[in-house]
C-alpha cells in the first residue's frame, strides 16, 4: 500500500550522456587541464624535493616566527621534523604539492569569479545554486567525473579537490567586495576613478582580509580531500592512510593521520597569520 508508483526517471542517464558529450567535445580542454595540472604538481614537488630537509625546516620555522611567534615557529618545525622521523617525508612533499597545486588553481579561478559575482547580480543568482551543489554534494561523487575525464592519478585528485574547495574563496571574495564601505567607493568615484582603478586601488585592498579568510578555508578544504583523493590514485599521506585501512595497520594509520593533522595546523595558522597581517596593515593606514 505504501509503495511508490512505478514511475522511472531518466535524469541520471541524461547526466551520463551529457558527460559523454563533454568528454568528446572538450577533449582538447581536458588535455590542456591535465597538462597544466601535472606540470604544476611536478614543478612544486621537484622544487620541494630539491630543498635539503634542514632548509625546509628553517623555512617552516621562519614562516611560523614571522606570522605568529618564535615559539610557533619552533613548534611547526618540530611537527615537520616528526613527520620525517615517521619515514613519510617524501609522502608529505607530494601531499603539499597536490594541495598547493589545487589551491593555486582555485585562487586563479575563484577570485575572478567572486569579483564578477560582486558586480553582477544576475551572475551571482546563477552561481549561488551551483556553489550550493558543489559544497553539499558528497565528496566521493566528485571522484567519478575525475576518473572519467583524467583517469587515475594526481590530476584526478586535483580535479576532485578543485570542485570541493573552490566555493569558499568565491563566496568570501564576493562578500568582501560587496562589504566595502560605500562611502569609500563613492569617494573614489568622485575623484574620477575608473572601474578597474576602483577595483584594484580601493575595493580589493579593503576586501583583502576577508579574501584571505577564503584562501584559508579553501586551503583547509583542499587538505581535507587528500585521503578521499587517494582513492583515485593520488599519492602522498592520503595514500598511506588508505593503505593502513586496507592492512588494518594502526601504527601507519596513526602516523599518516597525525602528519596530516600537523600540516593542517601549520597551514591554518600561517594563512590565518597572513590575514591578520593584512588586517593590521589596513588598520594602520
Amino acid at each position: 500500500m505504501g509503495d511508490f508508483p512505478d514511475i522511472q526517471s531518466n535524469l541520471g542517464e541524461y547526466v551520463s550522456n551529457f558527460v559523454d558529450f563533454l568528454d568528446s567535445a572538450l577533449a582538447g580542454l581536458f588535455d590542456f587541464i591535465f597538462f597544466i595540472s601535472s606540470r604544476t604538481i611536478n614543478g612544486i614537488e621537484g622544487f620541494l624535493d630539491f630543498l635539503p630537509w634542514w632548509l625546509f625546516l628553517i623555512l617552516i620555522f621562519l614562516l611560523g616566527w614571522y606570522f605568529k611567534s618564535v615559539w610557533s615557529g619552533v613548534l611547526y618545525a618540530f611537527f615537520i621534523f616528526l613527520v620525517g622521523t615517521f619515514g613519510l617525508w617524501s609522502e608529505m612533499m607530494m601531499t603539499i604539492s597536490i594541495v598547493l597545486s589545487a589551491v593555486i588553481i582555485c585562487l586563479v579561478i575563484g577570485i575572478p569569479l567572486g569579483v564578477w559575482m560582486a558586480f553582477s547580480k544576475g551572475f551571482s543568482t546563477v552561481m549561488r545554486p551551483i556553489l550550493d551543489a558543489m559544497q553539499t554534494m558528497p565528496s566521493f561523487v566528485y571522484l567519478i567525473p575525475a576518473i572519467f575525464f583524467f583517469g587515475l592519478g594526481n590530476v584526478s585528485a586535483i580535479f576532485a579537490t578543485l570542485i570541493y574547495a573552490l566555493p569558499p574563496v568565491i563566496r568570501l571574495t564576493e562578500l568582501a567586495i560587496r562589504g566595502v564601505d560605500p562611502e569609500v567607493v563613492e569617494s573614489a568615484q568622485s575623484f574620477g576613478s575608473s572601474r578597474w582603478q576602483m577595483l584594484t586601488k580601493v575595493q580589493l585592498p579593503q576586501a583583502l582580509p576577508t579574501i584571505m579568510a577564503g584562501v584559508n578555508q579553501t586551503t583547509m578544504m583542499a587538505l581535507a580531500m587528500v585521503v578521499i583523493a587517494s582513492m583515485v590514485g593520488a599519492q602522498g599521506l592520503g595514500e598511506q592512510v588508505l593503505i593502513s585501512i586496507n592492512r588494518i595497520d594502526i601504527a601507519l594509520g596513526f602516523e599518516a593521520g597525525i602528519s596530516i593533522v600537523f600540516l593542517a595546523i601549520i597551514i591554518d595558522r600561517v594563512t590565518g597569520g597572513v590575514a591578520d597581517r593584512f588586517q593590521k596593515h589596513r588598520r594602520a593606514k
